[in-house]
């Protein structure tokens, strides 16, 4: 089986998130989603998929009483390893600078926002086809935008996203090089630094590229929590 050292610019292949060898994309799980396109996948290959399933299961140890203090077993320790190249090894994570924003090019302050009666401003954009699209926003959620360098102000009502869903993930792979931000390995995903989950935005300042198997690690985890479990490892 080819190692994960060739080229992974293969859009017919994908290195497995478990076992980190190269697979056809026959091999694994459709993404699911608006955002997701045809060719898209996601997770594990097949074999380890298979293999997860075949695990043996240990009987969970009893509670410790006076004459026996065997601690019970957790979650993870009940499972047996199949086979060792089918199981993830923690990798070393290497804390990194924050990349830079793009320049800014309107010229247009963020403090000249206002928002209307409602406390929304309007927000304009396109899609990947090149269709325009308009909603509304919080007025935090406006600010933030522009300061994180994904949106410009238009007028004092308005602020225009500079990117679409495309060329946004296009823009972080080539900038951060196709380079995890947190192991240095090869990486083709986008992760938020502050997870949206916990208010952090899809801007250049909040996302970087990461490998499958960093951004799967990591979650819905803060940038300090995730770091912070590396340096015990």
């Amino acid at each position: 089986m080819k190692k994960v050292t060739e080229s992974q610019n293969d859009t017919t292949t994908k290195v497995c998130a478990c076992c980190g060898q190269i697979r056809p994309l026959s091999h694994f799980m459709r993404r699911t989603g608006k955002r997701s396109s045809k060719g898209s996948r996601r997770g594990a290959c097949r074999s380890c998929r298979q293999m997860k399933k075949e695990q043996p299961i240990l009987p969970t140890a009893v509670a410790p009483t006076k004459a026996s203090h065997t601690p019970e077993l957790s979650i993870s320790q009940r499972y047996l390893p199949v086979d060792i190249e089918c199981v993830p090894l923690p990798k070393r994570r290497i804390k990194r600078a924050l990349p830079l924003p793009p320049p800014r090019t309107d010229g247009l302050d963020v403090g000249m926002l206002k928002p209307n009666r409602h406390g929304l401003v309007r927000m304009r954009g396109r899609t990947d086809n090149g269709s325009r699209w308009q909603q509304e926003v919080d007025y935090d959620m406006a600010v933030t935008l522009v300061k994180e360098h994904a949106a410009s102000v238009v007028n004092i009502h308005t602020i225009r996203r500079l990117y679409t869903n495309r060329t946004f993930r296009r823009y972080i792979l080539d900038r951060d090089k196709f380079t995890c931000f947190f192991c240095g390995e090869y990486g083709d995903t986008i992760d938020h630094l502050l997870p949206r989950a916990k208010g952090g935005h899809t801007t250049p300042v909040n996302c970087v590229c990461a490998c499958s198997l960093c951004n799967q690690s990591k979650a819905a985890r803060s940038l300090e929590d995730f770091m912070e479990e590396s340096d015990d490892l």
